[in-house]
């Protein structure tokens, strides 16, 4: 990798609209070639057998298995409803027109 210039980052904060200072670009320019070297560091470390990770341990999301359960035929959930159609429960229009 090439070192990073001060007009490499200019060009970066004219494209992300950020007014830096003289010594905003020269400080900001020092760090980005630092964590480019440190970059660097890591890759010649890194070996195939060991995957990228975005976090030190294995996570998982522990979910269960679905099962089919008890359900509500609709006659039952259409006994509670204020106003249905028989086949839909009915409501009331929210946009103030009626369809």
């Amino acid at each position: 990798m090439s070192d990073i210039t001060a007009a490499d980052v200019e060009h970066l904060a004219g494209l992300a609209r950020i007014n830096l200072t003289d010594e905003e670009v020269a400080r900001m320019t020092e760090q980005l070639v630092d964590l480019q070297h440190i970059i660097e560091k890591v890759q010649e470390v890194a070996t195939p057998e060991v995957p990228p990770a975005s976090h030190p341990l294995v996570e998982y999301n522990v979910t269960r298995t679905d099962e089919v359960g008890q359900v509500l035929d609709r006659d039952a959930a259409l006994a509670g409803a204020p106003d249905h159609d028989e086949t839909r429960f009915r409501v009331t229009a929210i946009l103030g027109e009626e369809q």
